[in-house]
């Protein structure tokens, strides 16, 4: 069936934080049924953690890799509306009824990536892709925008697997969808209703397989050094990789990786840094599909990081995205203030990219933009360790912080269309 064989990869998953021959020996002993998550009480999951925690105590004395003693803990207290497990994505689509589920992708290591649509599609194509049309100096032959339409909002769920909190977010947000309260029982009147006044496209979690490579439900209370563990991976020396060093290695393959981190796919691949012009990742191959065609007017590429929330500007795209990008940031941080959420002082100030060397990075959301047209970008969520001077942050405020950046996103996107007709100049931002 094929719920026995997405739990089935999901073990396989997890055990790729011990070496390949030590991991086929754990999935041997347990039969192969974990669903890799520390928070699943069955016997089976327990037999099989104690076998792998086991088989990780020998590590040590080879690679001095930390043991995850601190995740059963932290798993007990994790409240019911806090879902990041492949299996509670599963669970989440299977009970849709009001929008459509599909598969975008299957993943190297078989897993299905998951599309959640609100919403009618409206076939705005034109006659162009949105490079020519640009070319053409008319966005509008790409899509026939003429601030009529529907707006269509693509969230793109985390594509590292460690950066958990933005696949909690999402799954509350689809149960808004369906019955206007989140999974806590609060209700979100308003963001209900510009749910129905949009065509929303969800991707609950952008890369499963690294998804399953992570053994934490949450990060709330853990260490920091933990979650690098996690992410980056480890060296030979048992140190851990760091960010951003990690990067200049990609595909992450050869002597310098001990134990592969949850920032790649089973491919190896980071899907925020793929190669665009000729994608390796099947993954990042269905997002460039989707956001072809349906000319989505937003974009967002869910992460998290220690600091406080931010929503990033984007590289490498035009003067009036990075504008609206400042709008959308002031606006936020004013709803997570008077929220008493962690915020920043206003959103990030515009600037020209590639004065200085290095130059910044031109990655997804810059990519997703360059195909579409999108208002495309990153939003970092914090995830809620206790290393100091990093925000203490609790459950209950991390979804807030995910649930206030949907509803003031799609309160701007229904209250100013996006009009591309060449008779018409754009509307003020």
């Amino acid at each position: 069936m094929q719920r026995r064989k997405f739990l089935a990869s999901d073990a396989l998953g997890s055990a790729a934080l011990l070496s390949p021959r030590r991991a086929a020996a754990a999935d041997a002993a347990a039969g192969a049924k974990s669903p890799g998550s520390p928070a699943l009480r069955c016997d089976a999951w327990l037999a099989a953690r104690a076998v792998r925690v086991a088989l990780l105590s020998l590590s040590l004395a080879v690679c001095g890799v930390a043991q995850e003693a601190a995740a059963p803990a932290a798993a007990k207290e994790l409240p019911g509306f806090w879902r990041t497990r492949l299996d509670q994505i599963e669970t989440t689509v299977r009970s849709v009824k009001k929008g459509t589920v599909s598969v975008l992708a299957e993943s190297p290591g078989r897993r299905n990536v998951y599309l959640v649509a609100y919403g009618a599609a409206e076939d705005r194509k034109g006659t162009a892709n949105y490079n020519s049309a640009t070319g053409g100096r008319s966005p509008f032959a790409y899509a026939r925008k003429d601030g009529t339409q529907k707006p269509v909002v693509f969230l793109l769920g985390p594509v590292h697997g460690q950066e958990v909190e933005g696949i909690a977010g999402l799954i509350n947000l689809i149960e808004i969808a369906e019955t206007g309260r989140d999974l806590r029982g609060r209700e979100w009147a308003e963001l209900a209703a510009n749910l129905v006044r949009c065509r929303v496209l969800i991707v609950p979690c952008g890369s499963p397989d690294a998804r399953a490579r992570c053994p934490y439900d949450s990060w709330v209370g853990l260490d920091l050094a933990e979650n690098a563990r996690i992410g980056m991976g480890t060296r030979p020396d048992g140190s851990n990789h760091a960010w951003p060093s990690v990067k200049q290695i990609h595909p992450m393959r050869g002597p310098q990786v001990a134990t592969l981190g949850a920032y790649w796919n089973d491919s190896q691949v980071n899907l925020m840094h793929d190669e665009w012009f000729d994608p390796m990742a099947p993954e990042t191959q269905s997002f460039f599909r989707l956001a072809r065609d349906e000319a989505p007017d937003y974009i967002v590429s869910l992460h998290s990081h220690a600091v406080a929330p931010d929503l990033m500007q984007t590289a490498y795209v035009p003067w009036t995205v990075k504008e609206t990008l400042k709008t959308l940031g002031d606006r936020l941080y004013q709803r997570y203030a008077a929220a008493g959420l962690p915020h920043r002082p206003s959103g990030s100030v515009p600037k020209e990219d590639g004065k200085t060397f290095p130059p910044p990075s031109f990655n997804l959301v810059s990519a997703l933009h360059h195909a579409c047209g999108a208002v495309a970008f990153v939003h970092e969520t914090p995830c809620g360790v206790r290393t100091p001077p990093y925000p203490k942050v609790n459950h209950e405020q991390l979804l807030d912080i995910q649930l206030l950046l949907y509803d003031e996103l799609l309160r701007y996107a229904v209250a100013h269309p996006v009009n591309w007709r060449p008779d018409q100049p754009p509307p003020a931002r």
